[in-house]
């Protein structure tokens, strides 16, 4: 019994998920007390560490509960005939495939107006 929209659709309503930030990170230069770039999570061990036991007034861990929601998930490709079998506008994952049939699978997505999600190719003299 969630709220309803005019269209009868399900709201969902966004909550801000906080920083999870590692334990004592503001206490030690290691973890990130000046540097931001090592405000790494770890997840909490020890008997008696509060993060640990979930207790109120310290921060908390990361669960499956925070993630956010994915309208449509990626499709790993493999072949061009999975291609094929895809939807316009549609995200997808070039699995690890050699560089000939990459370069075909990449121009075939452009045409078909797929997102390819990991399309980390270099252009030839780039660096030059």
């Amino acid at each position: 019994m969630g709220k309803e929209n005019i269209m009868g659709k399900e709201k969902v309503s966004k909550r801000r998920k906080p920083n999870f930030l590692r334990k004592d990170w503001h206490k030690k230069i290691r973890l990130g007390s000046t540097v931001k770039k090592k405000r790494k999570w770890k997840k909490a061990y020890g008997r008696h560490n509060k993060i640990r036991l979930g207790r109120k007034g310290h921060s908390v861990r990361p669960k499956i509960g925070w993630g956010s929601t994915k309208k449509e998930k990626a499709v790993r490709i493999e072949n061009l005939r999975q291609l094929e079998s895809l939807e316009k506008g549609q995200e997808i994952i070039i699995a690890s495939v050699g560089k000939k049939k990459k370069e075909s699978l990449i121009k075939k997505a452009s045409e078909m107006n797929l997102k390819i999600l990991n399309n980390y190719r270099r252009e030839k003299n780039a660096t030059k």
